[in-house]
């Protein structure tokens, strides 16, 4: 009984399902934002492209 106790107790696979739900998250912020991010980077790119032949 006293290891089944343990066992509830123990919290070492806390810290791996909290990083899980954060990427799972992340995931979908990503493809909720995806046409917003990738307009945004095109921009950016575009940006630097043009800019490059000044310096």
């Amino acid at each position: 009984m006293l290891g089944f106790k343990n066992f509830l107790m123990d919290e070492d696979g806390a810290g791996v399902v909290e990083m899980i739900l954060i990427i799972v998250v992340l995931i979908g912020l990503v493809l909720i934002f995806k046409k917003q991010l990738t307009e945004l980077v095109n921009n950016i790119f575009k940006t630097i492209t043009s800019q490059a032949g000044k310096v």
